[in-house]
């Protein structure tokens, strides 16, 4: 079949985006779902600093490459293999596909999976190839050229989301109630399982234990909301934007520091009794993740789960690290069960102790793209929604 989909072809566009258009949006070939895999008409796909650090070129992916890795839509047709779905259920997408036999899945950590990974760095499915392709001529054509081969398209974390349809490993989904709207939908699929997950699975945060959160996009905020709802206290969120941490105040009872005060470290000391229980570093700066670190008390944990540039460092001091007992964790997709923790979260969003929905600052078509990831770029949204009709 033939969709519609944002393709990068190339890394480190000038801003802004809506000048330079890093993403151009194609009509490509979509090869129908293979065994064990699932075609999925996409509703909603947000937009992620893990998609811009693609695009910028921090994160290097093969290209060209489909982009979009946060999304829900509805199952159009099933591959051999699958029983447990029906055409015209409702999914969410997973980035980390689990295969269920490696060493990692086999200890119930699904976000480890190996098989899983190397698929996604090589731009391919799970059970191989790619489904993606611009056959017999050039993404300028309009007809078939039979002189010219078919272009393969990358998949994007075995999602590929900004686009009208994708093909995906059964186990890159997530049955989902369908009364569950697809635009808040789409967030649990990274943003809430990255950010409520870092606190809940990675950290395990219990209620009276002291929180700070560094870095304020859809993941930290997440962060604040599984914090929260954890029972933490105090909670306390960092960042440069005032109007990220305006928002973060009115999620509940959250102070806030922020990060450009030159007594920032002070300050979140203070209010912590000298540091806290848990910091998680959000950014996805080294810079940020020091500051995490510093904010951390002794015996206490720093949890990371920002992805810097892959060459990027951090210096820890290793007789504090020792002699205080601290503890540096990293949080890869919140440490999640997809299977159990999607269903969980959206229990909690439906009895109101997980606001999902206020991470939403914006809805825009897949013609609209490059504009809103100049937006996310420049810190002005916290989470853009890219809608595909009803």
């Amino acid at each position: 079949m033939m969709t519609r989909a944002a393709i990068l072809r190339t890394v480190g566009a000038a801003r802004p985006y809506a000048d330079s258009r890093p993403l151009s949006i194609e009509t490509v070939t979509l090869d129908p779902p293979g065994r064990d895999e699932v075609l999925v008409a996409i509703k909603a796909a947000g937009l992620c600093h893990s998609d811009l650090s693609v695009i910028n070129g921090d994160r290097p992916r093969p290209l060209p490459m489909a982009l979009g890795h946060e999304a829900a839509g509805v199952v159009e047709a099933l591959g051999d293999g699958v029983t447990d779905l029906a055409i015209g259920d409702h999914v969410v997408m997973v980035f980390i596909p689990s295969c269920g036999h490696c060493n990692p899945c086999a200890e119930g950590r699904p976000a480890l999976c190996e098989p899983g990974a190397a698929a996604n760095g090589k731009g391919e499915l799970l059970g191989g190839g790619r489904r993606l392709h611009i056959h017999g001529h050039s993404a300028m054509d309009t007809m078939d050229r039979a002189d010219i081969p078919a272009e393969i398209i990358h998949h994007h974390l075995g999602c590929s989301a900004f686009a009208e349809h994708a093909v995906v490993s059964r186990r890159s989904l997530v049955k989902i109630d369908p009364a569950l709207p697809f635009e808040q939908a789409a967030l649990f699929g990274c943003a809430v399982l990255t950010g409520v997950g870092a606190v809940v699975n990675t950290a395990g945060v219990r209620a009276g234990q002291s929180v700070v959160v560094i870095g304020l996009g859809g993941v930290g905020l997440a962060s604040v909301l599984g914090a929260l709802a954890s029972g933490a206290s105090p909670v306390v969120a960092v960042d440069l934007s005032e109007d990220k941490l305006s928002l973060a105040r009115s999620l509940g009872a959250v102070q806030t520091v922020n990060a450009a005060d030159v007594d920032a470290l002070e300050q979140v000391r203070a209010l912590t009794h000298g540091g806290a229980d848990y910091v998680f570093e959000m950014a996805g700066s080294v810079r940020a993740l020091d500051s995490a670190w510093r904010m951390t008390r002794r015996g206490g944990t720093t949890v990371t789960a920002g992805l810097p540039p892959p060459d990027a460092a951090l210096a820890v001091n290793v007789v504090s690290l020792v002699a205080e007992e601290r503890t540096l964790k990293g949080s890869y997709i919140g440490t999640c069960v997809p299977a159990r923790d999607i269903p969980r979260y959206v229990a909690l969003f439906r009895e109101g102790r997980l606001p999902v929905d206020r991470l939403m600052t914006g809805r825009v078509a897949l013609d609209d793209i490059n504009a809103a990831f100049d937006r996310l770029a420049d810190g002005q949204a916290v989470r853009t929604v890219v809608t595909f009709g009803a």
